[in-house]
């Protein structure tokens, strides 16, 4: 790979990094796991830049790869350990009370303990729809139709008033 195109990586991997760590909140359980799906995402990322066309965005080619080497890695795990169940006060960011309302806190955590009892797939179309993706964009980076991803979107947003609200 040339010192260019290795550059241009590292460069875009470095402006759009949060959206890794996002992904391996969601799918992780601690620091140690945080590590190594970050470590795995961004090899992943690393394998196929060359053929990252620019047909998308960057970021939207890192959900991507990203969600897809996540979902990969916890169905694997998923097999093997089958209580794969997140402890959210492990992965939630410490945030003083000064610069955050608790009442936001407590509603964040129960919307990510609600999520956390989705399906993988339904996993990640919450968290792109969250993300202020538009249904064209979810639809390219999980590679459903657009019409699919919005159907999907509202049983999901059903499941979710469901478990909020039993």
């Amino acid at each position: 790979m040339s010192k260019e195109l290795e550059h241009s990586f590292v460069t875009q991997l470095e402006e759009n990094q949060n959206i890794v760590h996002k992904i391996c909140r969601l799918y992780t359980n601690d620091a140690d796991s945080h590590n190594d799906l970050f470590q795995e995402i961004t090899i992943q990322l690393w394998k196929a830049f060359p053929k990252f066309r620019g047909d998308s965005k960057f970021s939207t080619w890192m959900y991507r790869v990203g969600l897809n080497t996540a979902i990969t890695l916890y169905r694997k795990s998923k097999r093997s350990v089958h209580t794969n169940t997140q402890d959210f006060e492990n992965v939630s960011f410490k945030i003083t009370a000064d610069e955050y309302d608790d009442t936001v806190e407590v509603q964040l955590r129960l919307m990510y303990d609600a999520v956390k009892q989705l399906n993988d797939i339904d996993k990640a179309l919450v968290f792109l729809y969250l993300e202020d993706k538009n249904y064209k964009e979810i639809s390219d980076t999980l590679g459903i139709t657009e019409v699919n991803a919005r159907v999907k979107m509202n049983r999901i947003k059903e499941k979710l008033r469901t478990i909020l609200n039993p």
